[in-house]
């Protein structure tokens, strides 16, 4: 599987997990919310570390358009934020997630129809395998909550591995029950 075709699939899990928190409450959103919470957390810091640096040496225009992604990314960090110290049932989860639903769709379709396409075709299948690998392994130890001012790759590399370390401890010690 080639790095575009790996993110596609997880902004497809994304998309369903959005969907999750819409159609549950109580217990089911909260833990619907904490995966999502979790899978967005990953997926970003992937994407930070290895696709939007990518983009900035590979595409004419990947400057722009890697900043426009990582502002968006942000944002969506700092909504997360907010949204962990709401009820997931209050009126204002529900208010503030729509908004932030909004956001990840419109990210997700930035990406889907300006960044991913163009990567695909400027790379050959080895750099594109080769980012696959690059992407799974910047997952398997990322921070599993938002950060949000810690988007550049240097920043990551700085502060993911405290980071990682203890949100994964933090997770394991509030991960709703089920």
């Amino acid at each position: 599987m080639d790095v575009v075709q790996l993110l596609l699939d997880q902004h497809a899990h994304i998309k369903e997990l959005l969907q999750k928190v819409v159609d549950t409450s109580g217990k089911d959103r909260a833990a619907a919310f904490f995966d999502l919470r979790r899978m967005l957390a990953v997926h970003e810091t992937a994407e930070e570390e290895i696709v939007h640096p990518r983009a900035r040496r590979n595409l004419g225009d990947g400057d722009p358009l890697a900043d426009a992604r990582i502002r968006e990314e942000r944002m969506a960090k700092q909504q997360l934020v907010d949204l962990e110290e709401l009820d997931v049932d209050s009126a204002e989860f529900v208010e503030k997630f729509a908004d932030l639903r909004v956001a990840v769709l419109s990210h997700a379709q930035a990406e889907e129809s300006e960044e991913f396409p163009r990567l695909n075709d400027d790379l050959d299948d080895k750099q594109l395998e080769r980012m696959t690998a690059a992407v799974r392994l910047a997952e398997s130890v990322a921070p599993t909550r938002p950060h949000p001012g810690v988007e550049l790759a240097g920043e990551h590399a700085l502060a993911g591995p405290f980071a990682a370390m203890l949100d994964r401890a933090r997770d394991l010690m509030t991960k709703p029950a089920r």
